[in-house]
C-alpha cells in the first residue's frame, strides 16, 4: 500500500498543502516563499528519500513564525496520515552528520507519543534573514501532530548555517531508516502493546 498523504490547512494566517510519499527518491517541490526553510525541507526529502511538495502562503509581511511554525504542523499531520498504522516499520532511527566543522546528532521514535528534546545552541541569531528561533517551531509542530518523540543536539558548530544543515540532514536520515520496512516484522507492529 503507497505511504502517501495531501493535507490542505487553511488558517487567517496561512494556506498550506503538503503532499508526500514516504517510499519517494528524495525529491522536493517548494514554494514557501522562505527560502532558507526550503533549503533545509530539501535536506529532509534528499536525505529522508521522501518525496515532498510543500506550497505555502503566508503572512510573511509580519514575519515568518505563522508560515515555518504552519508548514512543520501540516507536515506532521501529513507525516501521520501516510504512515498509517506502522505495521512492519523499524520505528527508530538516529543519525550523526557532520558538515565541515559542524556535527549534529538525531534520535528518533515513531511512538505515537509528541515530545520535542531540542538542544542547538545557535552562533547567531540570522542565517540571513531567518529567525533561527523558528526551527524550534517547526519541530515543534512537527512533533505534536505526527506524534513522534524527537531528540535534537547540535554536537558543536561554529558557522549556524552548517549546525542548522546538519540538523535537518541527520532529521532525514533518521526518519529515512525509523520507516524501512523491517522484513522480519513482517505485519507486526514494532510494540509489544501491538499498536503505536
Amino acid at each position: 500500500m503507497a505511504r502517501t498523504a495531501r493535507v490542505e490547512r487553511n488558517t487567517l494566517e496561512t494556506r498550506i498543502t503538503v503532499g508526500l510519499n514516504l517510499d519517494g527518491t528524495g525529491q522536493a517541490r517548494l514554494e514557501t516563499g522562505v527560502p532558507f526553510l526550503e533549503h533545509m525541507l530539501e535536506q529532509i526529502a534528499r536525505h529522508g528519500l521522501i518525496d515532498l511538495e510543500i506550497v505555502a502562503d503566508g503572512d510573511l509581511h509580519i514575519d515568518a513564525h505563522h508560515t515555518v511554525e504552519d508548514i512543520g504542523i501540516t507536515l506532521g499531520q501529513a507525516f501521520a496520515q501516510a504512515l498509517g498504522d506502522k505495521k512492519g516499520i523499524r520505528r527508530y532511527g538516529h543519525a550523526y552528520v557532520p558538515l565541515d566543522e559542524a556535527l549534529s546528532r538525531v534520535v528518533l521514535d515513531l511512538s505515537g507519543r509528541p515530545g520535542l528534546d531540542f538542544h542547538v545552541d545557535f552562533t547567531r541569531a540570522m542565517i540571513g534573514s531567518f529567525d533561527v528561533d523558528l526551527f524550534h517551531e517547526f519541530f515543534q509542530g512537527f512533533v505534536n501532530h505526527a506524534l513522534v518523540t524527537l531528540h535534537i543536539d547540535n554536537l558543536r558548530g561554529v558557522n549556524a548555517h552548517h549546525q542548522a544543515e546538519t540538523v535537518f540532514k541527520a532529521f532525514g536520515r533518521a526518519l529515512r531508516m525509523a520507516l524501512e520496512i523491517d522484513p522480519r516484522m513482517g505485519d507486526a507492529v514494532p510494540s509489544t502493546k501491538g499498536s503505536l
